[in-house]
């Protein structure tokens, strides 16, 4: 069959002409699909290392090596733990959850249960019954009844002097003692830490009364978060009211004051130290280097004497910031019960503080004042919850400054994303990178009308010929 040119013309022309009147139609439709959210599109796992919660519950040393990497010292204490203060992973530990009793480290505990329920510029006149009950061989700040104190003091005595003195006021004003037990345990429960049984607030020997390194490296990194916590903790020095006058007390944390043939570790900041004639000696401890804050705990070395546990915690400490640097965590200091993206250590964290200068002592020098009446000379007893100190415990941060908040924050989202489902946030709104603007689908109906106009147009006066 012939065709004539002017029926392929026409042809051709409505061809073009239908493509004109689609052509709005697709790009709108194009536009639509691109723009509508994809269902079941997770966003790729935050690269993070595997823990499992079951290895620190093996006997022994628990430990991932990197190939050619140097492991932990060997220690004469039953059970440490070293831990980064940041992140919550555990470098290494050795029976990690073995159940010891505390001494006066679980004041740790007693004060992240008791600070925020007392403000630190009330005074209390200390009664002749809030003083009953101490325990033979006590450390003694020397709390006299009749007399007027700051809470802010006797937390003081508590914090560098371990006075169990302070902290049978102090239960007394926050309920009782049994009350304070009972809220202590909860909130050791509220951490993850379940090791810890509370029958004696202030840390001594008290039947059934027991820890661990796990728990009190919990309570240690939790009060490096708090700033008063961390305030009381880095003081070195301090003075105590006797009614009209004052005298010196000292931290009984010898790393944090460099005291008692015991060197000064650089950087350290915190925690709390303490010795029963039934722990041992048991510590405590967290320092700063490079912007980077490790806690560590040992609990009852058995060998080098009252300064070992120093000495340990100091070994722990230099291999921490050195050759654990490498190594991959063993577990978490995280409660099990927040987000896994948390427990691979993706906190949100604040910028740490400076942690407060060691200045000498104030108000009343320790070598001049006279010791109170009950108190050694420096807040040791050869038994009871004896001496505990702590050092400036801003998490990473000495000072007043928290790791972060009381409450642990929400997993912080990877460089670079946008809503919580992960598309790209950059050029505009979530899921609109690459699609026409709206402005221009008007241009585009408008221009292919008009299009569709002249090509009618063209076929008439092509037909009037």
């Amino acid at each position: 069959m012939i065709v004539s040119s002017s029926a392929r013309f026409t042809a051709g022309v409505t061809a073009l002409l239908l493509v004109f009147l689609l052509l709005p139609l697709l790009v709108m439709s194009a536009a639509a699909s691109v723009a509508a959210p994809r269902p079941e599109e997770p966003m790729p796992p935050r690269p993070s290392a595997r823990v499992d919660a079951a290895v620190l519950r093996r006997p022994g040393t628990q430990v991932r090596l990197p190939p050619g990497g140097t492991a932990p010292p060997t220690l004469s204490a039953r059970s440490w733990l070293v831990a980064d203060a940041s992140t919550g992973d555990v470098l290494a530990a050795r029976d990690a959850h073995r159940r010891l009793p505390p001494a006066s480290t679980l004041k740790a505990l007693f004060a992240l249960t008791v600070l925020p329920r007392l403000g630190r510029e009330t005074r209390h006149t200390v009664s002749e019954k809030e003083l009953a009950g101490i325990g033979d061989g006590s450390s003694l700040v020397g709390v006299k009844e009749n007399l007027t104190y700051r809470v802010a003091d006797l937390w003081h005595g508590v914090f560098l002097h371990s006075g169990n003195d302070a902290v049978r006021v102090l239960a007394g004003m926050n309920g009782g003692w049994e009350e304070t037990a009972r809220q202590m345990e909860a909130t050791a429960r509220s951490l993850g830490a379940l090791d810890t049984k509370v029958v004696s607030p202030d840390g001594y020997d008290a039947p059934g009364q027991v820890s661990s390194a796990y728990d009190l490296a919990v309570f240690g990194r939790e009060g490096l978060r708090h700033p008063d916590f961390a305030r009381y903790c880095a003081l070195p020095y301090a003075s105590f009211p006797a009614g009209g006058w004052s005298y010196g007390i000292r931290n009984t944390n010898r790393l944090l004051t460099g005291e008692d043939g015991v060197a000064r570790y650089p950087g350290v900041i915190g925690v709390k130290n303490g010795y029963t004639s039934g722990a041992g000696h048991t510590l405590i401890a967290a320092a700063r280097r490079d912007g980077r804050t490790l806690v560590v705990t040992v609990m009852n070395p058995r060998d080098g004497g009252a300064q070992a546990v120093y000495e340990e915690a100091r070994r722990l400490l230099d291999w921490g910031f050195g050759p654990g640097r490498k190594v991959q965590p063993v577990g978490s200091l995280l409660s099990a019960a927040l987000p896994v993206t948390m427990a691979a250590g993706a906190t949100r964290e604040a910028a740490p503080a400076a942690p407060p200068a060691a200045a000498g002592p104030a108000a009343g020098s320790p070598t001049r004042a006279p010791a109170p009446s009950g108190a050694g000379p420096s807040g040791t007893r050869p038994s009871g919850a004896g001496p505990s100190g702590t050092g400036p415990a801003a998490g990473p941060g000495g000072g007043a400054s928290p790791v972060a908040s009381s409450a642990p924050a929400g997993a912080a989202s990877p460089a670079g994303t946008g809503d919580a489902t992960g598309r790209a946030a950059a050029g505009g709104p979530a899921g609109t990178a690459g699609v026409v603007p709206d402005a221009l689908l008007p241009v585009l109906v408008v221009g292919s009308a008009c299009a569709a106009a002249a090509t009618l147009w063209m076929v008439r006066r092509r037909a009037l010929r």
